[in-house]
Formats: C-alpha cells, sequence, structure tokens
C-alpha cells in the first residue's frame, strides 16, 4: 500500500509539451504502456542516467543523441526494459526512434526513448511502433494524469508534482511525473522521471543544476539496494515563459528556480518511497555528527539497506540494537561508539553508546509504531550531515517480486 501519498496534482499547461499516450498491450492488455512527450522547437534538455553497467539500450541511445541533436519527442515504454538484449536491444531502440522520427518529420536522433520493465526480454518492437499513431493523436497539454498512469510498472498510483513561483512580474511552473516502486536505489536518478518548466534556460546550465538537485533528491532514495539498468531523469525548460534565457547559476532567477525544482524533485522521490513495492513505513533516516558529509551518507544508507532494520521496521519491533551494530559496521573511521546517540520519532532510544537511562520499552513501541519513522544517529564527531529516505520490507515485498514475471 501507498503510505501517505497525496493524490495526483492538477497540473496545468506547461507551454511548449504535449503529452500522448496509447496501449500498446506489451505486457497487459488494456494497459496505458506507451508515452510520447512532444517538446516545442528550441526547448533546452538535459538528462542524467543510470550509472549500471548492464545499462539499457535505450539509455545508451539518450546518452548519445542528447549530445548531438535537440531532442525534440521523449518516447517511452512500460513493460519490457530492454536491457540486457545485446546489439538487438540497440537495433530495436533505434527502429521505434526511426518510425517515431518519420511520422512527425524529425530526424531520429531528435528522439529520446526510454523503457522500463522486464530485464532481458527482447523489446516487442513492433507493438510500440503500433501504437506510436494513436500516442500522437492522443497528444495534449493536459495529459499528465494519464502519462502518470502509463510510465507505471509494479506503482500502486500515479505520482506527480507541480509548483509555480512568481519573480520579477513573471509566474514560472515547473511539473513532473516519476515512476519506481522496486529495483530503487538510484545512483544518479530515479527509474523514470519528467520533469518540465517553462522557463528560458541555457542548456549546459539545466544539465548542471538537474545534476545537483538530483543527489538532493532521487540519489538519496532507497527501496531495496537495487540501481535499476534503465534510471532516466529529464528535465525541460521550453522557454516558454518569455524570460531572457537563463545562463548563470549566479542569476537570483536560477537560485529561484533551483528552491522551487528541488521541492518538485524531492516530492516525486518521496512518492517513490511512499509507494514501495509492499511498503508500510516511510522512512527519513537522518545521520548528524559527522566529520565528513561522506561519511554521514554512508552510514545513511547502510541503515537504510539493513534487511534487519527493514524488518523490525515492518513489524514495528523496537529492535534498536541493530541500527547500532549497522553503525558500528558503516565503516567511518576513528568512530567512538561512546559518542553515538540515537532518537526514532522524538524519543531519545540511546546515549554514550548504549540504552539512555530515561529509556522504556514503551517509548521503544510508541517510537515504531507509526508510519511515518524518523530516525536520526549523532555520531559525535563533526558537523556534517546527510538525509535518505527508505522503506520498510514486508511480506508483500518478497511476493512482488517472487512473482513479478508471472
Amino acid at each position: 500500500m501507498a503510505v501517505g501519498l497525496h493524490d495526483f496534482p492538477r497540473i496545468p499547461e506547461i507551454k511548449g509539451v504535449r503529452i500522448g499516450v496509447a496501449e500498446a498491450g506489451i505486457k497487459k492488455p488494456n494497459k496505458k504502456d506507451v508515452v510520447i512527450f512532444e517538446l516545442c522547437e528550441g526547448a533546452s534538455v538535459a538528462g542524467v542516467f543510470t550509472k549500471n553497467a548492464f545499462c539499457a539500450a535505450p539509455v545508451r541511445i539518450c546518452q548519445q543523441n542528447l549530445t548531438t541533436t535537440a531532442s525534440r519527442y521523449l518516447l517511452i515504454n512500460t513493460g519490457n526494459a530492454n536491457a540486457g538484449t545485446g546489439k538487438s536491444g540497440i537495433t530495436t531502440a533505434l527502429a521505434t526512434c526511426e518510425s517515431l522520427a518519420s511520422k512527425v518529420g524529425v530526424d531520429a536522433a531528435a528522439i529520446l526513448p526510454f523503457s522500463t520493465g522486464v530485464i532481458g526480454e527482447p523489446l516487442p518492437v513492433d507493438k510500440i511502433i503500433a501504437a506510436i499513431p494513436a500516442a500522437l493523436d492522443n497528444l495534449s497539454a493536459d495529459n499528465w494524469h494519464s502519462a502518470g498512469i502509463g510510465i507505471m510498472t509494479t506503482d500502486t498510483l500515479p505520482k506527480g508534482s507541480v509548483r509555480s513561483f512568481d519573480f520579477e512580474g513573471r509566474t514560472y511552473t515547473i511539473a513532473g511525473i516519476s515512476k519506481g516502486a522496486g529495483m530503487i536505489r538510484p545512483n544518479m536518478a530515479t527509474m523514470l522521471g519528467y520533469v518540465c518548466s517553462d522557463i528560458a534556460m541555457e542548456v549546459d546550465l539545466l544539465q548542471q543544476i538537474l545534476k545537483d538537485v538530483v543527489n538532493q533528491s532521487f540519489n538519496r532514495i532507497t527501496i531495496d539496494s537495487d540501481t535499476s539498468t534503465n534510471d532516466s531523469c529529464i528535465a525541460v525548460a521550453t522557454g516558454m515563459a518569455g524570460n531572457d534565457k537563463v545562463t548563470s547559476m549566479e542569476d537570483p532567477l536560477a537560485q529561484a528556480f533551483i528552491a522551487t525544482f528541488t521541492e518538485v524533485m524531492q516530492e516525486l522521490a518521496h512518492a517513490i518511497v511512499r509507494d514501495g513495492e509492499g511498503a508500510t513505513k516511510f522512512v527519513t533516516v537522518e545521520v548528524a555528527g559527522a566529520i565528513e558529509q561522506g561519511d554521514a551518507t554512508k552510514v545513511a544508507f547502510e541503515i537504510a539497506h539493513s534487511p534487519l532494520v527493514k524488518t523490525a521496521l515492518f513489524a514495528s519491533d523496537p529492535n534498536w540494537g541493530r541500527i547500532l551494530a549497522v553503525v558500528g559496521r558503516a565503516g567511518v573511521d576513528n568512530l567512538d561508539v561512546d559518542r553515538v546517540q540515537l532518537h526514532i520519532n522524538g524519543f531519545e532510544i540511546a546515549r554514550d553508546g548504549g540504552r539512555s537511562p530515561d529509556y522504556l520499552e514503551e517509548h521503544g513501541k510508541q517510537a515504531m509504531a507509526p508510519q511515518e519513522i524518523h530516525i536520526v544517529v549523532d555520531l559525535g564527531m563533526g558537523q556534517a550531515t546527510d538525509t535518505v529516505w527508505t522503506t520498510d520490507f514486508s511480506h508483500e515485498y518478497v511476493t512482488i517480486n517472487a512473482e513479478y514475471r508471472t
């Protein structure tokens, strides 16, 4: 079940973006599984992608196309990852790009393809090509919700976010969708994420902002510590708001954009955690008191990845010693366990490396019972901090992944 996931927001028109959705029957009948984004001419497009060496064929094509040609269309399919498919995967992905390009009158390199689903299966290219005309006929500025559904795999709900901000008499809007519920420990982004704005921004600056904000959002979530072969996150700036193109990070408009963009990206990232496969808890893991941020990040992810911690969270079992054990094995140089403190949902659980004198078992039960859990570990070494977001592990998580192909 989704943990505190809000209803899909009403997303207004982002000028310069239209979206079409169709049913190709890739994995299941009567399911929206092909999505096309049409981007206006002159839009700036940036992307970050998985660092998995077995990255999918569409990821390789996207990385290449972004460096050579102005992107005009995004072509997305679910139900098949087109990963682990060798050279034939490149051939089939290119065939879908060429088919779309021929129908809209652009170069095939102006198409960015994306796939998600089962790894190792040949891409059903004929089904995707057959669905492209229907998706083009469906192009609309008001299709964000349908697109959110169209990119889902094991997600239980579509995920969207929208924010607007005012700057010097103009209103700018940022909107996006994401998908992901399992195989989530992004090593750059999320499973799939698409965020568009009407701001005018130079593409290299947009690329840098995307990379920085991904590290504060999608790169700080984990469900199961598995980095997907298909992780892709795209940012689009259409330029339709009418501002002079932003070219510098120091521009006050850039700073205003970054603040709102971060809110959108973090909401999309949190939505993935809230809809994690089998999740019953949304867990914030905050590590403070590190000498370097890298140590805080390392400890936070070790806690978030621990099956013993995650199963205790599912059971609402205050077996907090498991957390201390993870901190101790995380590999922090010169860690003094006698300075470590642990709080869960405001209750002081451990202090000076052991049980807090004020701790009662009832406190632990109260701390672990809610759907929203906030774990705070203070290493007592310095001022560096970091935060990651994760879920518990439930029986349903095992069932979903044991039966994923059936």
